[in-house]
């Protein structure tokens, strides 16, 4: 049992109702506050400085202060789980209405205590390298189907192999940044010839990524069932596709300039600790992986996730509702397999699920699957369709775990689309 996992628990911070931050939850992120980042945790709404927490001997003498005092929380999940697991139950026994030592220090409170409205949040990890799954096996027979022949939508290696590709590190960015428009080569069915102009099929895809806190060396493997011990937690992550220039370009070495131009992740790192309590068994494997990626426990979650279509013309629209349980290889299938031909794992990578679609429209997890590629638009409240993203567009995801006794969320990643240059 983690303490700070106990769903008895309130603290004496007000917590709004339905709130994704409880006491239960205590995420990390970066706040900049007087031009300095430090790393904070995220209770209702509010954030806890703890740089200023730590200056004060409340977190015990454990914990160095260079990092707290960083631009990124990679120096502090790199003390590894034990650590991280050490420093939430301080900070819960902090928050926590049965004690007081801060609840009762005015003038501490104040200091580390900020309303998040009054601080600016940060990108939270420093990624070195930036990996993309494709472990929906609904999500890769839809695209199978509509690109392929339906009849074998899965290519022969799909339910052997988590498959991935390297994606581009420096273009992943935090919610609230708008995204420009991308130009790349198009080519439609009947053209003669491709042209170079903006993407004329912008698509989101609903996805989560894991946050690693262990390297290990080049030329060493990780075994599956200490895979856990690798992964910090997780954010929501939108992996912004180009369907068009994708078309063109993908064969015969996969997405480039159609991946590339950007991806928005959200601001607060959930622990796996912290979602604990909603771990459940993913679907069934058949054929059984080999002996490498075989693994013992649940390691899928029930998370919730959820996608909003915003315009200047109508109040947000939902328009998925999906769940990170659906995911038929699991992260520590994924990660084991990445370093698996020895491959070296480093402190703030990340590593994205590829597309999370369930077995039914609503769950899909990109316009390319829920329109079809374009046959089916979706209608929107002001009459207008929607076949794929449009220019002043805003794609708002949303996850979390939620059951009888708590609440444990994500925030959300909100993101605009600009007209190309």
């Amino acid at each position: 049992m983690i303490r700070a996992n106990d769903p008895g628990l309130k603290s004496w911070v007000p917590v709004p109702e339905n709130s994704d931050f409880p006491i239960q939850n205590l995420p990390l992120g970066v706040i900049k506050v007087n031009d300095e980042h430090h790393v904070a945790t995220r209770i209702g709404d509010y954030v806890l400085d703890l740089a200023v927490l730590n200056r004060s001997g409340l977190l015990g003498v454990d914990f160095v202060q260079r990092v707290f005092e960083s631009e990124y929380i990679n120096d502090c999940i790199a003390l590894g789980k034990g650590m991280m697991r050490d420093l939430r139950n301080k900070i819960s026994r902090l928050l926590d209405t049965n004690h007081s030592e801060l609840a009762s220090d005015e003038d501490l409170r104040n200091r580390c205590l900020l309303p998040v409205k009054s601080v600016e949040i940060c990108m939270p990890v420093k990624v070195g390298n930036y990996t993309d799954f494709y472990s929906s096996k609904e999500h890769a027979t839809n695209v199978g189907t509509m690109f392929r022949d339906p009849e074998n939508a899965l290519l022969p290696n799909w339910k052997h192999i988590p498959i991935g590709y390297h994606g581009r590190a420096s273009s992943i960015v935090l919610s609230g940044v708008s995204v420009k428009r991308p130009k790349g080569q198009l080519k439609g069915k009947d053209d003669p010839a491709p042209v170079f102009g903006p993407t004329k099929q912008l698509d989101f895809e609903l996805e989560m990524a894991f946050v690693t806190c262990k390297s290990n060396p080049l030329g060493s493997t990780i075994n599956i069932n200490e895979a856990e011990e690798y992964i910090f937690g997780m954010v929501i992550f939108n992996d912004w596709s180009a369907r068009d220039i994708q078309s063109w370009e993908y064969v015969p070495l996969g997405p480039f300039l159609a991946k590339n131009f950007a991806s928005s992740i959200s601001a607060w790192v959930v622990s796996l600790d912290a979602l604990k309590p909603f771990r459940v068994d993913g679907p069934v494997q058949d054929p059984t992986p080999l002996p490498y990626l075989k693994f013992t426990g649940s390691h899928n979650y029930d998370i919730q996730l959820e996608v909003y279509l915003d315009s200047p013309m109508f109040i947000p629209q939902r328009i998925v509702h999906s769940n990170h349980k659906y995911l038929y290889w699991n992260m520590c299938q994924q990660l084991t397999h990445h370093a698996s031909n020895g491959c070296n794992i480093e402190v703030g990578d990340m590593y994205a699920s590829g597309t999370i679609s369930g077995p039914i429209k609503d769950s899909f997890g990109s316009m390319l699957e829920l329109t079809w590629r374009g046959s089916d638009p979706i209608k929107m409240p002001d009459g207008s369709e929607r076949k794929f993203i449009e220019d002043r567009d805003t794609i708002i995801m949303r996850a979390f775990a939620q059951n009888n006794d708590v609440r444990i969320g994500f925030g959300e990643v909100t993101t605009q689309i600009l007209p190309a240059d």
